[in-house]
């Protein structure tokens, strides 16, 4: 509450990206890295206009970060990594091409360590706003084991972000056993584990049909590690183990459930079908329906909600859903996250949208919401500003790169 004595959100965005400019993370590598690193600095061409000139320090400069992010109303960020770390090809939250050398592998290990010390760096900047996501690689079960124990030990609140092992990859799937050693991490350490879409999709080509089909199935391949961590029975071994899909859209929720309920049925009980013969093997050791899984350990990191979303939000669960604004990319709701907020929240009920606006994502990754009060008393949206409706002539003129102003006109 303000001192005006208007009630406001404490508003956290579970899905924001950043990352150090190329040259800065030079101070994070080992030394016997940094004359590799030189060479490779000085080839490498960065691929991304967002990532340079004028819009690219939002992903490193900590000051003008905050300064948008408290006009944008939001108090405190969980951060996925975005510019590319060193000796990588392509930003690491993807899933690289496939046939890398294990000298490239090392390499890569090592950029991706370099950017998990930087960002500890980062947000100590902003202390008790940042929630950083420290990266791994699966390729090395051991090294990924030990680099969680390091990030639970540096306090990077957000927990692991768990790489994609799409087809094509080399990759055991995500609900082979091989990594038992990681999920038993986590539980231990209190980490959540965090799939962010568009890094599960196999290697495709750069025609532009191939960019249209990443845009069309980049969802599906990230949902995919539900099923396939709920029938490996990783929710089943490691019960207080907690997941986030992130970025992945909510509507599919409901019906996904609703779906792996139906086969896990099937599989418990309809003896004398092909479901029950080739499923009952493996749902006999589940405890839980998929749904129950769900309920019990999974939340959804859900980026510009649309008002759609909001509707659905007691199927999904309105204690797993948690608002992003996935600043800075191009298609964030940056800078027009209240507007996106009033199009979505203002039917919902201020507690609800309480919890789904920062309290789900506060006692998920461990932020101080007394710490982060006086903050939202100086800039965090009012209930009673989301609670008015957003008129299709409020929309902002370019407000449509953002997903959730989609079909509405102004």
């Amino acid at each position: 509450m303000d001192p005006a004595g208007e009630e406001r959100y404490t508003v956290i965005s579970a899905d924001c990206h950043a990352g150090a400019d190329l040259h800065q993370y030079r101070d994070y590598l080992e030394h016997r890295h940094l004359e590799l690193f030189d060479e490779w600095a000085r080839t490498y061409a960065v691929p991304y206009a967002d990532l340079l000139g004028e819009d690219g320090s939002r992903n490193w400069d900590s000051e003008r970060r905050l300064e948008e992010m408290e006009s944008d109303g939001i108090a405190a960020e969980v951060i996925f990594p975005n510019t590319i770390p060193p000796f990588y090809p392509e930003p690491s939250l993807k899933a690289q091409a496939p046939g890398a050398s294990e000298g490239d592998l090392e390499l890569r290990w090592a950029g991706l360590r370099a950017h998990n010390r930087w960002l500890v760096d980062f947000c100590a900047a902003a202390p008790g706003r940042r929630a950083g996501i420290a990266q791994i690689m699966l390729h090395d079960v051991d090294a990924a084991v030990a680099e969680i124990h390091w990030a639970a030990e540096a306090g990077l609140r957000g927990g692991i972000l768990l790489p994609g092992a799409p087809p094509g990859s080399g990759l055991a799937p995500l609900y082979s056993t091989d990594y038992d050693p990681i999920w038993r991490a986590c539980a231990d350490a209190g980490l959540p584990i965090n799939h962010h879409s568009g890094s599960a999709v196999p290697a495709l080509g750069d025609q532009p049909i191939d960019e249209v089909t990443f845009l069309l199935e980049v969802t599906w391949w990230a949902h995919r590690a539900f099923w396939h961590l709920v029938f490996g029975g990783v929710l089943d071994r490691y019960p207080n183990l907690q997941f986030v899909f992130t970025e992945q859209g909510t509507s599919w929720i409901p019906e996904t459930l609703g779906t792996l309920d139906y086969f896990y049925h099937r599989m418990s009980t309809a003896e004398g079908s092909q479901e029950y013969e080739w499923g009952h093997p493996v749902v006999e050791k589940l405890a839980l329906r998929p749904s129950e899984y769900w309920a019990r350990q999974c939340h959804v990191g859900s980026s510009f909600m649309r008002p759609a979303e909001a509707v659905l939000r007691h199927a999904v669960g309105v204690e797993r859903i948690m608002w992003g604004s996935d600043y800075p990319h191009r298609e964030s709701s940056f800078p027009f996250s209240r507007e996106a907020l009033r199009l979505t929240f203002s039917g919902v009920d201020p507690a609800e949208a309480t919890r789904m606006l920062g309290a789900n994502a506060a006692e998920l990754y461990g932020f101080d919401l007394d710490l982060l009060a006086p903050v939202a008393a100086r800039i965090g949206p009012t209930h009673a500003e989301i609670a008015e409706p957003l008129s299709p002539v409020e929309v902002p003129p370019d407000a449509d790169r953002c997903p959730a102003f989609v079909g509405v006109a102004r």
